[in-house]
């Protein structure tokens, strides 16, 4: 699959899409004509459902390893863009293969707006994960709304921002940005690909972590590593670390749980 190309895919970013994503996140309305940063896991998915058919049965247990996104140009809605795809790279470690897949968006004048890099983890043999009972469809921890916050300085860390997902919201997430892998809604699925049972999407978590940094400035960059898999209806928080002030702002940002570190991240903002 190395060097396999996806698109271009042409789409429109509607103002009722952009809100919905924001909603299904737990973010703030986007401003009139824009979409929230984090719609960038969107846009990743205008392209990679054709990368997920063309690996077949291993679709089912693909998981997300490390995600970098770098915005060009802010995200706006009701301008045609294209949306294109690459499998930079393919790595194969025992059973297990690692696939780096790179995209990119831009409008119809060739102006980028947003690159992608992707880590995908497929094949291998499942962890033996001892399969746990679903919570209720509805029950999770604390979701709180970000709102801006004064700039601090290095060294400062962020107040918390607490998170969590339900299952249906998992599902509300998937509708809005199109990643339908079902080990995050179907509990057979998952289990079968070595997991507890369903876990939160990881960009919804990127979402959560981009909620956390964008309280004090748009992002310019961010790279995720995503580590141990987060359950619906569990209580998570985001803490962090101005490591720079630049500009632009740097911020060393977590996702955790009493559960353990789930995501860790790296992100830079500008006012």
């Amino acid at each position: 699959m190395q060097g396999r190309r996806y698109g271009p895919i042409k789409t429109v970013i509607g103002a009722g899409q952009a809100a919905g994503y924001a909603a299904a996140t737990g973010d703030r309305p986007p401003a009139p004509g824009t979409a929230p940063s984090s719609f960038a896991g969107a846009l990743l998915f205008a392209v990679a459902p054709d990368l997920l058919a063309d690996l077949g049965d291993a679709a089912g247990s693909i998981l997300h390893a490390d995600q970098a996104f770098t915005w060009h140009e802010p995200l706006r809605t009701g301008i045609p863009i294209t949306v294109e795809g690459l499998v930079e790279r393919v790595r194969t470690r025992g059973t297990a293969s690692f696939v780096v897949f790179t995209s990119t968006v831009a409008d119809t004048d060739g102006t980028v707006w947003l690159t992608g890099r992707s880590t995908f983890l497929t094949g291998g043999t499942p962890a033996a994960a001892v399969e746990a009972e679903e919570p209720p469809v509805d029950e999770r921890g604390p979701n709180d709304r970000p709102e801006p916050s004064p700039l601090l300085g290095v060294g400062e860390t962020l107040p918390p921002l607490r998170k969590s997902a339900s299952r249906s919201d998992l599902i509300r997430y998937a509708g809005a940005s199109h990643d339908w892998n079902p080990i995050h809604w179907d509990h057979a699925s998952a289990v079968a690909a070595g997991l507890e049972g369903v876990i939160v999407h990881g960009l919804l978590e990127s979402a959560w972590l981009l909620q956390a940094a964008e309280r004090y400035g748009k992002p310019e960059t961010a790279s995720f590593r995503y580590r141990e898999p987060l359950r619906p209806g569990v209580a998570a928080k985001i803490t962090g670390t101005v490591t720079d002030v630049g500009p632009p702002v740097r911020i060393d940002a977590r996702l955790e749980s009493a559960a353990g570190l789930h995501v860790t991240a790296q992100i830079d903002v500008r006012r």
